[in-house]
């Protein structure tokens, strides 16, 4: 038996639906993006590897040197995000760069996440769940997936042209809400995050299994740089105390 999932999350959280929520932002390509959202308030930082064509993407030297600065900052936990299926490779690569979160970000199956757990009991393995048209594209997969021993899923848009990850497309909250009783794992939730928009997630982020967030675009400004301001909007408006709201 692996640890359980809230055991595992960044310092100062836990599963208890009272705490404040994670916030991670993702495609950080340098050590000044990582100062940037550990100052402004981020908790784990997304590092592409294995995403072709990826805007984001870092060779394994780069990957390497942005975990050990992410460590550095004393509150940033690096989170590999990848479309690589090869169990073999993916425990080398985090065995060689010291990552212990992995987000298995394409189609990957259940057998890759099972054999991710045995060759890495201590890792924190997140698999996306991609909605499209207000469907889980692996629904019928999720038990399996929970059993293979995922501790996190992610809830993110695919659209209808095929794109998946970054792709700034808002999920509608009746398709999130729809799918959650399919869960007995915690979640995050990502497609279009933005301060604006958690009014429209008032259910999903009462849910005691919602975990938090991750963003991309919204964590930087109009040139693509990541923003102090925007990231720190970003968590004052999704670490709501959600008991609080419940009981007005």
């Amino acid at each position: 038996m692996s640890p359980e999932p809230a055991s595992r999350l960044p310092a100062g959280h836990s599963a208890a639906p009272e705490t404040r929520r994670v916030l991670k932002v993702c495609g950080a390509t340098t050590p000044d993006d990582l100062t940037t959202l550990a100052a402004a308030g981020a908790d784990c930082v997304g590092l592409w590897h294995g995403i072709p064509g990826g805007h984001a993407e870092l060779p394994e030297p780069r990957l390497t040197g942005l975990v050990a600065a992410a460590r550095a900052t004393g509150r940033l936990e690096p989170v590999l995000v990848t479309f690589l299926g090869d169990p073999e490779a993916l425990t080398g690569l985090a065995r060689r760069t010291g990552l212990r979160w992995l987000q298995l970000h394409a189609y990957q199956p259940p057998a890759v996440v099972r054999a991710l757990r045995a060759a890495l009991p201590d890792a924190v393995l997140v698999k996306v769940l991609h909605l499209r048209g207000g469907t889980c594209l692996e629904r019928p997969l999720i038990g399996a997936y929970e059993r293979a021993g995922t501790d996190l899923f992610l809830l993110d848009t695919a659209t209808e042209d095929g794109r998946i990850g970054s792709t700034g497309h808002q999920l509608a909250e009746r398709d999130v809400l729809g799918l959650l009783p399919r869960l007995t794992r915690p979640f995050l939730l990502a497609g279009g995050i933005s301060p604006h928009n958690r009014p429209d997630y008032g259910s999903v982020a009462a849910h005691p299994g919602f975990r938090g967030i991750d963003v991309d675009t919204a964590a930087r400004d109009t040139h693509g740089r990541f923003s102090a301001p925007a990231v720190t909007a970003l968590a004052r408006a999704w670490r709501t105390d959600t008991s609080s709201e419940e009981s007005r």
